[in-house]
């Protein structure tokens, strides 16, 4: 199985989780995601300033500029590991 389809698979894995992730580790796997599908942020940052899960959302995904697509799914793959268990 090569990386994207090791990918998808966590990705449908994460839907089927025991329990919920805390939402940090909600907010790691939705940057990881964002990074590994469509690489660097490119949106604007959020203009309400009480918004504060888009605010968080947009931070997370910010904190992975840079890392290549394939670093991304790796990180997303094992995250999701762990949270199997």
């Amino acid at each position: 199985m090569d990386l994207t389809q090791q990918f998808e698979a966590a990705v449908a894995a994460s839907k089927t989780l025991a329990e919920k992730p805390s939402n940090e580790t909600l907010l790691q796997l939705y940057s990881l995601y964002k990074q590994a599908t469509e690489g660097d942020i490119h949106t604007e940052a959020p203009s309400n300033p009480f918004d504060f899960v888009a605010k968080a959302k947009y931070n997370a995904w910010e904190e992975q500029k840079g890392k290549s697509k394939e670093t991304a799914m790796q990180e997303y793959i094992a995250c999701i590991g762990k949270l199997k268990g």
